[in-house]
């Protein structure tokens, strides 16, 4: 996908689900009155309270540490280098101790941006391939990948709780009452509304990650081919990881943080030949990108927080 569809896509995703909010919002409270008009400013301070210690929660979930310059200079060396290139500040640069390979940038105001490593991620990848890992998370922090998604994933809350809030208020009205139907129908509608916006909030979430490839591979030395390999192994080894440990499902909590999303490491894995590993990681990708992405892929692509990596990858290769 070029840059201008990117952007047109990104710029024209946020439009639609900023107006569809507020066409949907105003019908239904022109249908219930303005009884509903407190809900949405309880949603909008819940999300922003939870966006503002969320960073203290991932750190507690994935057992994440700020690693001090002492411990790993080489790592700090690299988040250090690379924030430059990307005219950012340096954020702190987290450990989690985790076996699952993967990647993370999070933050808010009260706790300061942060760029997160886990233990697995440094086991199975190779330093350039980490590097090329960093410079695709500092992509998001300099797009403010954190606070736009928040922004977005508002709106399908507000209409959960609208739809949850009037589906309950009708079951415990009279059954002969307009009332109970009408607060049925416009909770039902609300739902449906919730789901709508919700696929149109995961292709953002989509069409962010391949904003952050993007700048990995403009930040990092032949890093379209070094984010290849390292995103080929991460799926892979997360794929044994969930295989041999029944726990690794509890790291999916903020998976749309994460570099490659956990949860499609097994249908992802199935693009990576064993044949294909044994060549190594370069016979590894070329493996991946002989693959066709069929129907199934791009239907399951569209309930995912992450590209197919069949087409992410194909993706880089075109930046190389």
């Amino acid at each position: 996908m070029s840059l201008w569809k990117l952007r047109f896509s990104l710029l024209g995703t946020l439009a639609l689900i900023i107006g569809l909010s507020t066409l949907f919002f105003t019908v239904i409270l022109s249908l219930a009155g303005v009884s509903l008009l407190l809900l949405p400013f309880i949603v909008i301070i819940l999300n922003i309270i939870q966006w503002l210690i969320a960073p203290y929660l991932i750190n507690a979930m994935y057992r994440a540490k700020e690693v001090k310059p002492t411990e790993d200079p080489a790592l700090h060396e690299m988040v250090e280098r690379l924030s430059k290139k990307s005219h950012i500040k340096k954020p702190k640069v987290m450990k989690a101790k985790i076996p699952i390979p993967n990647a993370f940038a999070y933050g808010s105001p009260i706790a300061g941006s942060r760029v997160a490593v886990t233990t697995g991620l440094l086991e199975t990848l190779e330093t350039e391939e980490v590097e090329a890992v960093i410079g695709h998370e500092l992509g998001h922090l300099k797009h403010r990948d954190v606070q736009v998604m928040m922004f977005v994933s508002i709106l399908p809350a507000i209409f959960y709780y609208i739809g949850f809030s009037m589906i309950l208020s009708s079951s415990f009205r009279s059954r002969d009452s307009r009332d109970s139907g009408g607060a049925a129908i416009i909770g039902i509608a609300s739902i449906a509304i919730y789901w709508v916006l919700t696929l149109f909030t995961l292709y953002l979430s989509r069409i962010r990650e391949y904003f952050a490839d993007r700048h990995s591979a403009s930040i990092v030395e032949d890093g379209p081919r070094k984010l290849s390999e390292g995103l080929a192994k991460i799926v892979n080894s997360t794929n044994k990881v969930k295989r041999k440990r029944r726990d690794a499902s509890g790291f999916n909590s903020f998976k749309a943080l994460f570099i490659s999303d956990p949860d499609r490491a097994e249908s992802d894995s199935a693009s990576l030949t064993q044949f294909g590993r044994r060549m190594g990681d370069r016979g590894l990708v070329e493996d991946v990108l002989r693959r066709r992405v069929t129907t199934f892929d791009r239907v399951m692509e569209v309930f995912s927080t992450h590209p197919n990596i069949v087409k992410r990858l194909k993706a880089l290769q075109k930046l190389d």
